[in-house]
């Protein structure tokens, strides 16, 4: 006979199988082939059978029937009274199987997987690879997948998970050691995917992405992976990984292969691919702000250059000096004294920092990092860790950003005391220099003295730009040239042009950040929730259907659903979850009652795994598809469809990304709005992106509508032209309040 447990359980007796009779008998044949030619307690055999105080009073009796059936059923197959044949025992305290360990698969597979670990602690990676996949070959599903859809959950279960995730790590390990990087990178993504907390995996796909040439991916895992760890345990990824992303950014050569692949034709590459492995990104590809890891104590980036002549600079580069191309924008903020309201050096001192909190949010919204910080003028490099030809572009667009948040005109002009903001754009090169055990990095060069000097002869209220910042820009933004000998371009505004269709200018900028925050969704599988604010006619419902537009426009892009809410009095709390259950499910109003169920039902088959789960979940599900949008009274609560709606979308998630485009949600009633709140929050590590248009009635009836949690923001729309000083005061205040209780970049406050 033949026990195969890692899948459905089955016994094979020569080939065939044998039937082994009801749930409870296969528990128990399932439970003591975990503990084979063990003796396990019958009262240890009852807490697996019964969780809790579930036990029947008769629970005894069923055991003993179920060993009685399983006697017979074992019995009936060939060469069952032989002296090595299995047979369950009677010893007290309980009962024990014996059998033969070569006749587990359980067995088989512990076996070939200690060979291979053996075999790849003795360098021998090719002969690993081979007995590691024929392990791993014997998988054919979760260990007693058919008694876990049942709800078992037996700690055994999760050591054989955990020993099957270890033998698939030494595979890659394996893989990777014979130069197949290319050839793993797809499983190894959906491993990492699947378990995002086994940091040796992570490390495994960092190695993987950089050997690929993709630097930059590499380094969103470890940011991917040590925001899960932070938000999930409160812990930093271990020094083995922070190891490794500091070697990655150092671009250690010792990540490299020594020699070239000793089978290339294996993954259907050539071997000159992966001998010649390139460090950078692939064409491209951008890096996210947190890919950046950007730091508000960082040093100046001019400050390695004190003390130092520039002409007795060594032209040479020592270990972890390099050189990078980038574009820099500096920024002044000038607060007016008599904004601290007489508070003192205090309130100014927090007024300065809400300025530089909100400068730094602009330029890593638009891919940089912002390097110094000091006083009054802030630094933001784009292109620092990987350089990219549209890093001018986006650097405009910050710098605009930027002056849009922060200037305030006199519309009187009246000669009062005002604050002001100056911004210049060049581009450049830098020096990267990294010295101790964080490697972080010291910036030096002549283009970030360049940019302080012309910052000070910088207009308030303007953003001036170099030549090749203007050449490399134009095509995305309105210039005007102005009498200055220096910096003579003046960024005006963001051109509408057709790539944007946004239909107004003014909002290609929020197009722009809507559209890098979907990115980051994507890339990091973190959960967001933006909320665009604005009063009627200021172009909410226009700049979600250009997001719409933009994203399904994407190859293999996530998949986007739609929904409005009803201004009718007395509106279901169930409308608007079913409008976007029934898009997923590809229903239009027009279709009948029975062709959505069928698209419902179709739909449910390939994200619930177990018929008995989609079964109980599926009444709950049809009342989102009912036209009236309610449950009849009496029978289901609304609370619990939108439960159900909501597991239906978070499983949807982990198979494929989405962006849920929600208007006018202010007309949502409470127990929607709560729904919403509630997907994003429990989205955990996947990648759902959820964008709500509303007017500020939204705020009225919900001040704390997502504030103070991760992964939130809002975008508010029309905004008064001319803010006025008072208006400025409390917004940076709010900024500096904020940022006591999150950080503008959805982490924890330290």
């Amino acid at each position: 006979m033949q026990f195969r447990l890692l899948g459905p359980m089955e016994v094979l007796d020569d080939g065939r199988p044998v039937g082994l009779g009801g749930a409870k008998q296969r528990a128990t044949l399932g439970f003591l082939l975990l503990h084979p030619n063990k003796v396990v307690p019958t009262s240890r055999l009852l807490s697996a059978l019964w969780e809790g105080d579930e036990a029947p009073v008769t629970a005894r009796k069923i055991l003993q029937n179920a060993v009685y059936g399983l006697r017979g059923a074992l019995a009936s197959g060939r060469g069952a009274n032989g002296p090595a044949a299995p047979a369950l025992l009677t010893r007290p305290p309980g009962y024990m199987m014996r059998v033969d360990p070569e006749q587990v698969d359980l067995h088989h597979f512990h076996t070939l997987a200690g060979r291979g670990r053996d075999r790849l602690a003795a360098g021998a990676p090719e002969a690993a690879v081979a007995l590691l996949s024929d392990a791993l070959a014997l998988w054919r599903g979760p260990a007693l997948a058919d008694l876990v859809e049942k709800d078992v959950a037996w700690p055994e279960l999760a050591a054989v998970e955990s020993a099957r995730l270890d033998a698939m790590e030494d595979y890659v390990e394996a893989q990777l050691a014979c130069g197949r990087h290319h050839g793993i990178l797809a499983e190894l993504e959906a491993m990492v995917r699947a378990e995002p907390l086994r940091e040796r995996g992570c490390g495994q796909l960092m190695l993987a992405l950089y050997r690929c040439g993709r630097q930059a991916d590499a380094l969103s895992v470890y940011s991917r992976v040590r925001a899960v760890l932070v938000e999930s345990l409160g812990l930093e990824p271990g020094h083995g990984l922070q190891a490794l992303q500091q070697r990655i950014l150092t671009q250690d050569p010792t990540l490299l292969l020594p020699r070239a692949p000793a089978r290339p034709d294996a993954e259907g590459g050539d071997g000159a691919r992966d001998r010649l492995v390139p460090a950078g990104p692939a064409p491209g590809e951008r890096r996210t702000p947190e890919q950046r890891t950007p730091d508000r104590n960082r040093p100046d980036p001019r400050a390695a250059d004190r003390g130092t002549d520039r002409r007795e600079r060594p032209e040479g580069r020592g270990p972890g000096t390099e050189r990078r191309q980038v574009s820099v924008v500096s920024v002044r903020t000038r607060i007016a004294s008599s904004l601290g309201g007489g508070a003192g050096d205090r309130e100014l001192d927090d007024l300065l920092d809400g300025a530089e909190l909100l400068v730094r949010e602009q330029i890593e919204r638009f891919g940089g990092v912002v390097t110094a910080a000091i006083g009054s003028i802030s630094v933001g490099l784009f292109g620092l860790d990987a350089p990219h030809q549209d890093d001018p572009r986006q650097a405009v667009l910050a710098a605009l950003a930027i002056r849009d948040v922060l200037d305030v005109p006199d519309p009187a002009d009246t000669g009062t005391e005002r604050s002001t903001v100056h911004v210049v754009v060049t581009t450049g090169e830098v020096m990267l220099r990294r010295r101790g055990r964080d490697a972080v990095p010291a910036v030096f060069g002549d283009i970030l003295d360049e940019s302080q000097e012309l910052l000070c002869e910088s207009p308030a209220g303007e953003v001036r730009v170099s030549e090749e910042v203007h050449r490399a820009s134009e095509h995305t933004v309105r210039y005007r040239r102005s009498d200055a000998h220096t910096l003579e371009w003046q960024a005006v505004a963001v051109r509408d042009d057709e790539r944007s269709g946004a239909g107004d200018g003014e909002l290609s900028v929020e197009l722009d950040v809507l559209r890098g925050l979907v990115k980051r969704t994507r890339q990091r599988a973190v959960p967001h929730l933006v909320t665009v604010i604005g009063e009627p006619d200021t172009g909410k419902t226009r700049l979600l259907a250009e997001l719409r537009r933009s994203v399904t426009e994407e190859p293999d892009g996530p998949l986007v659903l739609s929904a409005r809410a009803s201004g009718s009095s007395g509106a279901s709390p169930l409308a608007v979850p079913g409008r976007l259950l029934a898009a997923y499910c590809g229903i239009v109003r027009e279709d009948p009652p029975e062709a959505a169920r069928a698209a419902l039902e179709h739909a449910s088959r390939d994200l619930y795994r177990s018929e008995a789960v989609r079964e109980r979940r599926l009444p709950l599900l049809w009342p989102l598809l009912d036209p009236g949008g309610e449950p009849a009274p009496g029978t289901i609560c609304p609370t619990e469809v939108l439960d159900a709606w909501r597991e239906f979308l978070l499983l949807a998630v982990q198979r494929r990304p989405l962006v849920l485009c929600l208007d006018d949600l202010h007309l949502s009633p409470d127990m929607t709005l709560d729904a919403v709140g509630d997907l994003v929050e429990s989205a955990g590590e996947g990648p759902l992106f959820v964008i709500a248009a509303a007017r500020p009635e939204l705020l009225e009836r919900r001040p704390s509508w997502a504030g103070g949690k991760s992964h939130t923001m809002t975008v508010t729309l029309a905004r008064p032209e001319r803010i006025t000083n008072e208006q400025l005061v409390e917004f940076l205040l709010s900024a500096v309040r904020n940022e006591g209780l999150h950080r503008l970049d959805g982490s924890p406050a330290h």
